[in-house]
Formats: structure tokens, C-alpha cells, sequence
């Protein structure tokens, strides 16, 4: 008896769009490539300028030097701050050790910094909702250290202590997941009921974005593909959000040659989406990964268009016209 005729199942990628650089990752990036151009190497940055290992590596073969912490930088020497912001202390020792400084800081971080000065100077206690250590929320609370409380989640609400229930105000991480900071916040609310808002959202356009649209695709995938850093706050939380929208499994990588095979079996949709420091030549490669095991079939799903640019920081132009290069 012959055998029954089996319809091979049609693999596919759900492509998340938004998705890679937003516009203060792309304005940091070349704030080093223009400043290496205009001074040539080295170029100091401290810390990683965006939490992503091609774009440190690839900057380090152009000749940019990342350091952890200032007095790493020889006097005199040009540094570059990274999108994550800085506390003004580390400008203060800066000028001590006579550096030239180029602030590459996200405006959205500086935003949320200019809303702590003005809360602290008001007298306000700053609940700051954010993850311990994190280079941003420790630039942030630099700014007002008497005043900022760090919220790391919903557990330590409760046992939460302010100076005065009547002034008391949040502020939070940009890079954070939207759903899980509202949820921190509703805690907070019923906590302080006098709670003040920030006068505008401090989550960035950029990971609101990106988040949006993996929920869109992930309840139709039974795998989505992350490529980003696992110091990359936005992508880690890409890959949570898409387990929370449906997908049965997530995973985040790197590069493409991270992609264990044994994830597809079975699989017949795969999102995917990269984190807001992530270049597209890597999510180009991982496409040709995903091709080579028959997924050959991507559909782009889109549900935001972002225009969003940044100037460069005016140090670095005023730079670049006096070289001409402007």
C-alpha cells in the first residue's frame, strides 16, 4: 500500500520591525568613528559606549581604548563618554586630570537627568525604578545622591522609607520593560499616593518601541531569536517580553554561529528582532543562518516607523569644522 502524500511544513521568519539601532545608539556610535576620524588613535571611551560586543570590537580595531574608569585615561588624553551617561562627579575628575571630554550621553538619559536635578532641587525624595549597577541608573542617581532611591522591582515597595510622603516623586531607567516599570509603578502609587510623574514617559521611544512589536509576532512563533549583548538591558528584556507574549521558547545571541540547531527542530515560525544597540549586518546574518536550515520565507512585520535623529555632541562639531570635516 503506498505510502499517504505528506505536504512538507512551510518554515518562515516573523522579522520585527523596529527593531536594531535607535537613534542615541547611532549618534554614540559615531560620535567615536567621527572623533577617531578627527583625532586619530586612540580615542578613550569609558565603558562599553553601547552594551554590544561587535560594535566595542569593532571600534577597538578602529583604535578606540575603553576603559572602566577615568583615571585609566592619560592626562591630557581625549575621552568619550558612553550613551549610558555619567555622574557629574566623573566630569569633575575629568577636568582634574585635564582631559577632553566628548559626551556622547543619549538625550533621552540627559532628559531623565535634567528631571532629577529638578526634583532634587525642589526638596523631593526620587524613587529611581532601574536595575542595581546599571551604568545609566548609577549616572542618574549621581546627579542628586541625597535624594535618589533605588526600585529595583516590586519586592522592596513595601518596605520602602522617604523623608516626607507629601514630596515624593519616580523616575526610571530607559531601557527598562514597559509592562514590568508600570507594574513597579502602580506598586509605588499605592504606596505613596502623592506619588509625582516625570513631566513625560522616561522609558525610551526606541525600546517601547521594539517591545511592541515582538509582542505583536512572538504569540505566532514557537521560537524567537534575539540578537543582542547579555549586557544589553533593552535586548534582555526582549527576550523576556517574548516569553510573556506566547513564544515557547527565546533566546539571545550574539552572532548567528550561537544558533544551536537543535532549537529549530520542530519549529516551523521563528521571530526575530535584535536589541537597540545591535548592527543589522548581524540580524543579516542570522537570516542567512536561518535560510541555510529552509527558513527562507521572511515576512517583515511592521508596527512602528521611527525618524528619529540625534545631532552629534556639539564638542565633537565644533571639532569637525575646524578639520573640515563637518
Amino acid at each position: 500500500m503506498p505510502e499517504p502524500y505528506s505536504v512538507p511544513m512551510s518554515k518562515k521568519v516573523l522579522l520585527a520591525a523596529p527593531r536594531g539601532y535607535c537613534a542615541g545608539v547611532d549618534r554614540a556610535v559615531q560620535t567615536v568613528e567621527k572623533a577617531l576620524d578627527v583625532h586619530g588613535a586612540p580615542v578613550y571611551v569609558r565603558k562599553q559606549i553601547v552594551h554590544n560586543k561587535h560594535v566595542v570590537e569593532t571600534l577597538e580595531r578602529r583604535g578606540a581604548i575603553f576603559v572602566e574608569e577615568t583615571d585609566e585615561v592619560p592626562e591630557g588624553s581625549i575621552v568619550v563618554f558612553s550613551a549610558h551617561g555619567v555622574a557629574p562627579v566623573v566630569h569633575e575628575e575629568a577636568k582634574l586630570r585635564s582631559l577632553k571630554t566628548i559626551d556622547a550621553t543619549c538625550p533621552l538619559v540627559t532628559k531623565v537627568h535634567h528631571e532629577a536635578r529638578r526634583f532634587a532641587a525642589d526638596d523631593f525624595d526620587i524613587l529611581l525604578v532601574g536595575h542595581e549597577g546599571h551604568e545609566e541608573v548609577v549616572g542618574t542617581a549621581g546627579e542628586a545622591p541625597e535624594n535618589v532611591i533605588l526600585v529595583d522591582g516590586v519586592a522592596g515597595v513595601a518596605d520602602l522609607q522617604v523623608r516626607d510622603e507629601s514630596k515624593v516623586a519616580w523616575l526610571s531607567q530607559t531601557t527598562l520593560s514597559v509592562d514590568e516599570t508600570l507594574t513597579t509603578v502602580a506598586a509605588l502609587r499605592k504606596r505613596f499616593p502623592l506619588l509625582v510623574d516625570p513631566p513625560s514617559d522616561d522609558i525610551c521611544y526606541a525600546t517601547q518601541n521594539r517591545q511592541v512589536a515582538i509582542k505583536e509576532i512572538a504569540g505566532k512563533c514557537e521560537l524567537v531569536i534575539v540578537v543582542g549583548s547579555k549586557n544589553s538591558s533593552n535586548s534582555v528584556r526582549l527576550v523576556e517580553v517574548a516569553l510573556e507574549s506566547g513564544a515557547n521558547a527565546a533566546y539571545l545571541v550574539d552572532y548567528a554561529a550561537e544558533v544551536d540547531p537543535t532549537w529549530l527542530a520542530g519549529v516551523t515560525t521563528i521571530g526575530v528582532t535584535s536589541g537597540a544597540s545591535v548592527p543589522e549586518i548581524l540580524v543579516t546574518d542570522l537570516l542567512d543562518f536561518l535560510s541555510g536550515h529552509d527558513f527562507k520565507d521572511v515576512e517583515i512585520v511592521t508596527t512602528a516607523q521611527e525618524t528619529l535623529l540625534f545631532s552629534l555632541p556639539a564638542e565633537l562639531r565644533k571639532d569637525l569644522r575646524a578639520a573640515g570635516k563637518s
